[in-house]
């Protein structure tokens, strides 16, 4: 059995009118094929059927991930933070104890490591020379 003959979903009908319609609204399909395509979609059984509809069309930009984090030490960091805070206050919300930790560890996460004489290049896999 070939991929053309495999039985669709709903949710990849509803993707081929997606298609459809982002196809109209860019002037690709006048209204009435644009209308005779959509039944055609959502009456679709097979991938082969689905495909025909929208075999003329461009295909669909490529969805871009969301950048990662660089730093996610700072994800870590922000979310014990809360957890920290929420603990205070449903304790009583008297001293707050959690600026000790938030301060102490934060000042390690939020400074730049040149502060501390890390070379940057160690990083980057380069080794300094003996002298």
């Amino acid at each position: 059995m070939s991929d053309v003959d495999l039985l669709v979903s709903d949710a990849e009908r509803d993707e081929a009118a997606e298609r459809l319609r982002q196809a109209g609204g860019e002037g690709r399909l006048t209204p009435e094929e644009l209308e005779q395509r959509l039944g055609r979609a959502f009456g679709a059984r097979t991938r082969g059927e689905l495909d025909a509809l929208v075999a003329d069309l461009p295909a669909p930009p490529r969805r871009q991930r969301a950048p990662r984090s660089r730093r996610p030490e700072l994800t870590v960091f922000a979310s014990t933070s809360l957890l920290l805070i929420a603990i205070w206050a449903l304790s009583g919300m008297g001293y707050f104890w959690p600026a000790w930790p938030i301060l102490g560890w934060g000042f390690f996460v939020l400074m730049p490591g040149k502060a501390f004489g890390h070379c940057s290049h160690r990083r980057h896999g380069h080794r300094q020379r003996a002298v």
